[in-house]
């Protein structure tokens, strides 16, 4: 069992470089690779072979987690392609989206205030998770487009995305408080 590091996580997977990733052989691929290199299977094994089931899986696990995430499987394909997003600088000046991303904001800073706050926050989360789904739905249509201006607007459409991610961990982090607070 070599470790071939260098390979990308779609040619690891067996699945075509692409934004739209068929799920389901996706995980069942994970699964197979993992039965043949997790380490359990090399505990008798010599140290360099034991080191190399940890790399793999390492490397498999990783790659699992860029494939199966929407936001991190578009960053991965514009590294692949040279387009590296620089997350300090990388920013959006749409200020209607900015404006949307106050409002949102604002409205995970008053769920508490609401008659039901569970339904209050999850209108929001609903909102947001739609929101996502848009941005996912429009990366499918910028990563197959061939324009010479395609990988600015999907590092836009990324950048936008990560706000939203960004605002739906805070909305799921502010459920917990509330269900840790009532119970």
């Amino acid at each position: 069992m070599a470790a071939d590091l260098s390979t990308t996580h779609f040619e690891l997977f067996g699945l075509p470089q692409s934004f739209e990733v068929d799920t389901e052989q996706l995980d069942s691929r994970y699964r197979e690779l993992q039965r043949t290199v997790h380490p359990d299977r090399f505990a008798s094994g010599s140290d360099q072979e034991r080191r190399i089931s940890m790399q793999r899986a390492t490397q498999i696990n990783e790659a699992y987690q860029r494939l199966k995430d929407p936001l991190l499987r578009g960053r991965y394909l514009l590294e692949l392609d040279g387009y590296q997003l620089d997350d300090e600088h990388n920013t959006t000046s749409d200020v209607e989206f900015l404006m949307e991303q106050m409002e949102l904001r604002e409205s995970l800073g008053t769920v508490r205030e609401a008659d039901d706050v569970f339904a209050a926050l999850g209108l929001i989360m609903d909102r947001i998770a739609g929101d996502i789904d848009e941005r996912i739905a429009l990366l499918e249509k910028q990563f197959a487009n061939d324009s010479s201006e395609r990988f600015a607007l999907i590092a836009d459409t990324l950048t936008k995305m990560q706000f939203f991610r960004k605002l739906q961990e805070e909305a799921m982090e502010l459920e917990v408080t509330l269900e840790d607070e009532i119970s």
